[in-house]
Formats: structure tokens, sequence, C-alpha cells
């Protein structure tokens, strides 16, 4: 099957006084159609730069994108008009994200009216099919956001996202707003849209409770780079990079008998402005050497395993 989106080499830099910040720096990956792809790390890893530049939120500095096996790296205006179409995103406030003079029903709405292709009356029932399918009553169409609570916010982003049809859609940390019991209701109502119109997921989130639930790959980030990318399953059963492992040990356990070894990063976080060449995990690792000083190259350690680690095989034989 050939991949719905292709990323290669893909770079974002912000210049600063102090020089060049590598925000994102040399990913590269693909994603299938109806699939999901988890991206993980702490904040500032770089993950929701990612999401964006990949949807030209935010223009990259280099690398390739490609879609449908159409290269967007560079994507004229009207070329990115028809990309907006194809390739959503869904935002991590759903407060900030919405305008507050809106209803529910005109927020739906106005990506329709932009895209121009329905008559008013195709609108409003296009608006109302939306609202239903995603759990929002009839009754809600004239209230604005801050007559609703969090979950509902989120249902209305989700309408709207989805609104044009899209086949790629960027999730921001969608539920780290909302409560525990609306998280759960959230994402199995992205899994039940994914199932139904083929969706494909870029799921950007640091909770990796929730990421092991929805994805079917999961890529690991430090400060800008992926250090780690596995299917969820395997990632989680054999964790290779030294950041995964301690990452996966700070998961909560219910397991009071069995309790699990927290693994606690030390030393000073690697600045990411013009980073020196090789690992940048280096500083807090506790398995680093001057080897780690040369650059780490993304390896195929197993089907579909890869890691950007020197050190990963002495590690699994200590």
């Amino acid at each position: 099957m050939s991949a719905l989106l292709e990323v290669k080499n893909l770079r974002k830099y912000f210049k600063n006084k102090a020089g060049m910040l590598h925000a994102v720096d040399d990913v590269t990956f693909t994603l299938e159609a109806g699939k999901t792809l988890g991206v993980v790390g702490e904040s500032g890893c770089g993950k929701t730069t990612l999401g964006r530049t990949v949807l030209h939120v935010i223009e990259p500095t280099s690398g390739d994108i490609s879609f449908e096996g159409s290269d967007i790296s560079n994507p004229t205006k009207k070329e990115l008009k028809h990309m907006r179409e194809q390739m959503q995103l869904i935002f991590q406030d759903p407060y900030s994200s919405l305008n507050p003079r809106m209803s529910v029903s005109e927020t739906i709405m106005e990506p329709l009216i932009l895209q121009g292709k329905l008559k008013k009356a195709e609108i409003r029932a296009e608006t109302k099919k939306l609202m239903d399918t995603v759990g929002l009553a009839e009754r809600f169409e004239n209230s604005y956001p801050h007559e609703l609570d969090g979950g509902r916010r989120q249902r209305i982003g989700i309408a709207r996202a989805l609104s044009l049809q899209p086949k790629f859609i960027v999730c921001d940390e969608p539920v780290s707003a909302l409560d525990v019991s609306i998280q759960a209701q959230i994402i199995n109502l992205m899994l039940d849209l994914q199932e139904a119109r083929g969706l494909a997921y870029m799921f950007v989130t640091h909770d990796l409770s929730v990421v092991k639930y929805i994805s079917d790959d999961i890529m690991v980030m430090y400060l800008g780079q992926m250090v780690e990318k596995a299917a969820s399953d395997e990632l989680f059963r054999n964790p290779r990079h030294p950041y995964t492992q301690a990452l996966l040990s700070a998961i909560p356990s219910l397991d009071v008998r069995n309790k699990k070894k927290r693994i606690i990063m030390q030393g000073e976080i690697t600045s990411p402005i013009n980073p020196k060449p090789g690992c940048r995990f280096m500083a807090r690792c506790m398995y680093a050497s001057e080897e780690c000083g040369s650059p780490q190259i993304l390896e195929e350690d197993a089907p579909n395993h890869f890691v950007a680690c020197c050190k990963y095989k002495t590690m699994t034989q200590n």
C-alpha cells in the first residue's frame, strides 16, 4: 500500500538573537490512509511544530512533503487551497480555537461557505449532519462557545475539521485540556470517525497512556529530532532509546505489588539553539560516552522499529 503522507528530512529552524533554533531537525516518516501516527515527547520537543509544518501553517526551512503521491513541499496558492480541504487540524485548546462571536452552526458552516461549492440550503443540511456525527444535539446550534463545556467545544472543533471531508488530520493534543472521562469520549469518537471515513491521524500528545490506545505507530521526539519509532505495542514492550525508556517508566501503575522502577533523568537539557553534532540526549543519559558525541543515525534494529542511539545494544546486554 502506498503512503498517504510522506515526509523526508523535514527541518524547521527559527532565527533569534542567539542563533538558529532547531525546532524540527531532519524528521522522516510515512503515514498510510486510515492509520494513526502518535508523536510524543516532552514540552518543547517540536511535536506541535512538526504537525503545523507538515500542514504549512508554518513554512518548513527545508525537506520534502508528499501527499497522495504529489509533492506539496512548496505549494502554490491554488495547491494550498486544495490541500487545506484534504489536510486539517484539531487544536489543543477548544475554547481559544473558536471564535467567541460565532455560534456553533456558524463555526461549522464557515469552511463550507469559504469553499463555495454548496448552496445555502445544502450548507445548513451538511452542518446539521456534522453536528449529529460528532454528537452535538441540534439544540446547541445557536449556542456560543462560552455556554458549552470543554467536551462540546472540542466536538465543534472536530466537526469543523471534518466539514471539508479531509483524508488527514493533525490532532494537536486534542484531549489534554479535558477531564479524563471526557477524554475517553473524544478519543472513542475519533476512532469511530477514523473507521467510518478512513481518516489518517497524526496524534500529537505528551500522554503516553492515550497515545498507546489510539496509535498504530509511535514516534518519539527529543529536541526536534526523532529518536525512536515503532509500532505501538512494540514500543511499549521493547523500548530501545534511553529517553523512551525514561518516558515509559513515568507512566503511573495500578499494580501496587509490583512497583515499576522509575528512571530519573539527570543533567541539564541541551539548548536547541545551534546544537552540536551528536546525541542531544547525551547530557541526561546514564549510558553516555564519547561515542555519543558523533552524529546518531536512525537505524532499523527490528522490522519497523527504528532507533537513533549508538548505545542501545549495550543497554540490552546489561
